[in-house]
């Protein structure tokens, strides 16, 4: 059976299969390196990762793109602030993104191209629309793609032609950057003429120096390593529009393939059901998370318990949550593992096949996880054999791989002597959890934490453990 996932531009579930008959080929939009990647951002990365690896499960192998912004107003306003060149500036964030993503478990992707190091590609795909009458160069210098050229522009926001307006005219409020001289509201910048705010950062071009717009990279970055035509892109639901609206225009105006032949947008992150924002303080990164005591499998498991396309709501309740299933997981590999200590571990799914086939269906790990647990709470090890154990726990690692979950240490209980005025204060967080005042048991907990305790909650209660 082949993954189905939903396509944003048919609104249908459709088959993920590669148009070569061999290896499918996506592309996801990247990171913009001026700064620590969110949890947010992280919660569409781990999201596609995991639909890659069920694509690979499923013995098709896969070409990965991903690429990196490394040139915008976002970028060229930081490095400058921090004294630093751009690709100065921009390299440590980069590395910074590698290491979080490499806490995360997720899977590199095959190629990973930078903005910067394309704006050659870019320049000539800007050449091919002005040529072709698509795109248009103002008095300044900067070039502009002519909306009203591309009759099917929309088509994959399904908006009509007021709501484009609409929202060309909110982009445009939202940032200076983007406001130049253009015939149309509607049109989107190609290229930026040079300003005296950019500094060093411009590069030559036909029309002047300057430097690419934002959607552009991506269009050159995809031709030049997936081609005109492709089985799958990928990104937020943010980049709907204006974002891959724009590529899907100056893309297929300035080839004649079709470009995208699948489209898979991941829904926002929410935290504490609100929206994240740095004025509240919630726009937490793995750093963040882990000077609270979470690890980043703990993470990852909370990213992908939703569905992928429902907005989730991040609590520290969802990773305390988190801990306790990966502990049980971990608690039923060790059983299996002892039961086959010497055999080699099966590739066969057999016991978890609801999972496998519920996972296949538009990505739904959140069922997928449940039929897991499942599946494990059936099973009566002492009536296993050495190879049955082998078979079961090589049909979990099967589904552990799928979705990306490394398996932590299993957490041993202990008796440990609590002081009496740290129990009060644990008490006092676990009344704050039951009556979903969140702030005041986060504050516990944190409070906790500095002196030296850990919380380990369970339905019936809680815990007290040393740090």
């Amino acid at each position: 059976m082949p993954l189905k996932l939903h396509d944003t531009l048919t609104r249908s579930d459709r088959a993920v299969t590669p148009l070569d008959g061999k290896t499918l080929r996506f592309y996801c939009c990247g990171p913009t390196v001026y700064g620590p990647a969110h949890i947010g951002n992280f919660r569409t990365f781990v999201a596609q990762d995991v639909m890659r690896r069920v694509v690979e499960s499923s013995g098709t192998p896969t070409l990965h793109v991903r690429n990196i912004t490394d040139v915008d107003d976002k970028t060229i306003r930081d490095s400058q602030k921090a004294g630093q060149t751009l690709v100065d500036f921009t390299r440590g964030w980069t590395g910074k993104f590698h290491a979080d993503c490499a806490a995360l478990n997720l899977l590199p992707p095959h190629v990973e191209p930078s903005a910067v190091a394309h704006i050659p590609h870019q320049v000539a795909m800007i050449g091919k629309l002005i040529t072709s009458g698509h795109a248009y160069a103002a008095a300044d210098g900067s070039v502009y793609f002519r909306v009203s050229s591309f009759k099917d522009y929309g088509k994959l926001s399904h908006l009509e032609d007021r709501e484009l307006r609409l929202g060309a005219s909110d982009a445009a409020s939202a940032t200076d950057s983007d406001e130049y001289t253009k015939d149309s509201l509607t049109d989107f910048a190609l290229w930026k003429a040079r300003k005296p705010e950019d500094g060093a950062n411009h590069w030559p071009s036909p029309w002047g120096e300057g430097r690419p717009g934002w959607h552009l990279e991506c269009s050159a970055m995809i031709l030049e390593y997936l081609g005109e035509d492709f089985d799958l892109h990928s990104g937020g639901v943010d980049l709907i529009f204006p974002h891959h609206e724009n590529e899907i225009a100056q893309s297929c105006c300035s080839t004649h393939g079709k470009f995208a032949h699948h489209w898979m947008h991941v829904a926002h992150l929410m935290v504490d059901g609100g929206k994240m924002s740095k004025s509240l303080g919630n726009l937490y990164t793995l750093e963040d998370l882990a000077k609270r005591g979470y690890s980043a499998a703990e993470v990852r498991y909370v990213l992908i318990s939703g569905h992928y396309r429902a907005p989730l709501n991040f609590t520290m309740h969802s990773l305390d949550s988190a801990r306790q299933a990966l502990q049980k997981l971990a608690k039923a590999d060790k059983a299996l593992s002892s039961l086959s200590p010497s055999l080699p571990i099966s590739k066969s799914p057999a016991l978890f096949q609801d999972a496998w086939e519920t996972l296949l269906h538009d990505l739904n790990v959140p069922g997928a996880l449940g039929a897991i647990f499942g599946a494990l709470n059936k099973l009566k090890p002492a009536a296993l054999s050495a190879e049955e154990a082998a078979s079961v726990r090589g049909g979990l690692h099967f589904m552990l791989h799928a979705l990306g979950i490394h398996l932590p240490p299993v957490m041993e209980d202990t008796a440990v002597e609590v002081p009496a005025d740290i129990q009060a204060l644990a008490q006092q967080r676990w009344d704050a959890k039951q009556a979903k005042d969140w702030p005041a048991a986060d504050a516990l907990r944190k409070q906790l934490e500095a002196a030296g305790w850990l919380i380990k909650d369970t339905r019936e209660g809680f815990t007290v453990l040393p740090l």
